[in-house]
């Protein structure tokens, strides 16, 4: 048997020192006689020892990845098993963490009487962190998953295959669409007409009644366009980028009217305010804590809704 012996050693010592002690010794003795073996097939063959050692040892590869093959030692951070259970899980969180969070933030410092740069600042520096403190954590959690074995407790089965939802969500949308039409405008008029806090009096309207007739009348055009927007995606049965344009900019004009009236003191009926809040005791400074949350509500439904017209588009396009 022909034999040479250091790159042999330095490849069997470089591929056995990562392993645990108590294997070491049988791992040696495997590969110095499989490569032995090699070697003495290639000088048969007519090559010389050198080449066939180099050969040999070339073939068998980085010493590193045979180790972790003998040590049953992933060489990746997140393999095939728990990937696509962690790109979901961290999907999920990043679409709800830093946006809560950001909310959070942006409406405290506005309470605080933050200026607008401050605020923005703020949020997005909080948005920032939080980003990479998700990724990181919900990363090092399956990374240690993927080192012990663990099982995830996610099982999946035929029943969560998806059901085809192109014709049915247009569809599901326009219905929406038509009855938020329906309870909006009747709910418009039993608070102008009936009121939805009865006193001793006459009903107090919630709304502002300066706004009518046109402010009402701009209001339920809105509707009767958001409405009209669903109808039309679910004719085409699918969404286009027209139609995410038309949506946003409704949004964006619903966003911009009613905040515009809520911070002239023009959206909601002072009667109403003053009856519910001041003569029961709330302070001017908790008023002003409400505007700002609500406010903040005004921004966040158009821009979920902006954002969910789009994501709808790009749906349909893959499609």
């Amino acid at each position: 048997m022909t034999t040479t012996v250091a790159l042999t050693e330095r490849y069997i010592s470089a591929t056995i020192r990562s392993l645990r002690p108590e294997t070491q010794d049988d791992v040696r003795a495997e590969l110095e006689a499989s490569i032995a073996d090699a070697i003495d097939a290639r000088v048969d063959q007519g090559e010389s020892p050198e080449d066939a050692e180099r050969r040999v040892l070339t073939d068998l590869g980085d010493p590193g990845i045979l180790a972790a093959g003998y040590a049953d030692r992933p060489l990746h951070l997140i393999g095939p098993k728990y990937y696509l259970v962690w790109w979901r899980l961290l999907k999920l969180l990043l679409i709800i963490v830093p946006v809560c969070a950001m909310g959070g933030v942006a409406v405290a410092q506005a309470i605080d009487r933050a200026p607008i740069g401050s605020i923005i600042g703020a949020a997005v520096a909080v948005g920032i962190s939080v980003i990479v403190h998700v990724c990181f954590w919900v990363t090092l959690v399956f990374f240690i998953l993927e080192r012990t074995g663990a099982d995830t407790g996610v099982k999946w089965d035929v029943d969560q295959l998806p059901e085809p939802t192109q014709n049915g969500a247009g569809r599901a949308d326009a219905i929406a669409s038509l009855v938020f039409l329906i309870l909006g405008v009747g709910a418009i008029f039993w608070d102008a007409f009936i009121g939805f806090f009865p006193t001793d009096g006459a009903p107090i309207a919630v709304l502002n009644p300066g706004l009518w007739p046109w402010g009402i009348t701009f209001f339920i055009g809105l509707i009767v366009a958001e409405a009209l927007l669903a109808v039309a995606v679910y004719a085409r049965r699918r969404w286009t980028v027209g139609a995410a344009i038309v949506n946003t900019v409704l949004a964006v004009i619903f966003a911009i009217w009613s905040l515009t009236l809520l911070l002239q003191g023009q959206l909601l009926n002072p009667e109403f305010l003053s009856h519910v809040f001041t003569d029961t005791g709330v302070t001017e400074e908790t008023m002003r804590i409400l505007t700002v949350i609500t406010a903040f509500g005004l921004i966040a439904f158009p821009i979920w809704d902006i954002v969910d017209g789009w994501i709808k588009t790009a749906r349909a396009r893959r499609g």
